[in-house]
């Protein structure tokens, strides 16, 4: 069992103080394509050090990898660093040796975030999400394009099933924004009893009643959020204080318990004169695992 393998498998059973030290000595047996690339992983996924591990990487890659592992982490790891522009060049030539869903994913981050939302949505339709984030970011980048036919075609493919269903409330508000009231009703009411109560995503399920004619039980929803409210922050007067809930902990939650009430009491008013909350999207990078010689994704070692 050569250096690397033994390192896998103590990273399998979580020992990552350990298995990191292999991986090191991986790196300083051979500094390899694989040494290098499952060094750089690890400093990313469980050390959080991504300047050590983008250095690592860019060492491989000017290997000439045959594999396509070392363009995706470097483009995820460029990615996170916010340099969206950079990350296009190792995340294509990822694709260019082998298609994979993360990659199209995150060239679809880097294109939304320089400002070409029709060419993002191509891309995290090519990652072929199901029901999923990657589905959603499809759909958003559809909307702000303006395509919103196909919008409305993929939004009808979202699955509650799915074993990365979104949400409801997260479902809700694609409806919402694409102005399919009722339907973003249904889903805002399938997610009343699992979400948090919010008056952002609150906002928006009373703009959706408003707006089908219910605003009566919109009325009756905010009365229903308010009490809970009220009940909460009795319940944080009457928190102590430890090592783990300061004093400032609990005068923070305090004030914005009292400031939530006080946005609920005047939402009908606010959403009725057309005052919504801004609907946020930011899409996030996606990883993938880049191991050499994982055998729970069955990825073989390099071969020079």
């Amino acid at each position: 069992m050569n250096t690397n393998q033994k390192a896998m498998e103590l990273l399998e059973e979580h020992n990552i103080e350990a298995a990191l030290k292999l991986f090191r000595k991986a790196v300083l047996e051979k500094r390899g394509v694989q040494s290098l690339t499952n060094l750089a992983w690890v400093y990313l996924h469980e050390e959080d050090e991504i300047e050590n591990a983008l250095t690592l990487i860019q060492e491989a890659i000017n290997l000439n990898p045959k594999s396509h592992f070392p363009y995706s982490l470097c483009g995820e790891l460029i990615l996170k660093m916010e340099k969206y522009e950079e990350s296009l060049h190792p995340l294509l030539t990822s694709i260019s040796i082998q298609p994979s869903s993360a990659t199209y994913h995150n060239l679809g981050v880097a294109k939304y975030h320089l400002g070409e939302p029709a060419e993002a949505a191509m891309y995290f339709g090519l990652a072929e999400g199901k029901s999923d984030f990657t589905l959603f970011n499809q759909v958003k980048c559809l909307i702000v394009s303006r395509q919103l036919a196909e919008a409305k075609k993929i939004l009808a493919t979202f699955n509650e099933n799915d074993d990365d269903f979104i949400g409801e409330v997260d479902l809700a508000e694609l409806y919402a924004e694409l102005e399919l009231y009722k339907e973003a009703v249904h889903w805002y009411d399938k997610g009343w009893g699992i979400y948090y109560k919010q008056p952002d995503w609150i906002a928006w399920y009373v703009h959706s009643l408003i707006k089908t004619n219910q605003k009566m039980r919109a009325q009756k929803i905010i009365n229903e959020v308010i009490q809970l409210k009220k009940e909460e922050l009795v319940e944080a007067y009457e928190e102590k204080i430890d090592e783990d809930w300061s004093v400032q902990d609990k005068q923070q939650n305090i004030i914005q318990l009292s400031n939530e009430i006080k946005e609920y009491q005047t939402m009908i008013e606010r959403v009725s004169a057309g005052v919504l909350p801004q609907l946020t999207f930011e899409p996030s990078p996606e990883t993938g695992c880049y191991l050499f010689g994982c055998k729970r994704h069955g990825h073989p070692e390099y071969e020079d």
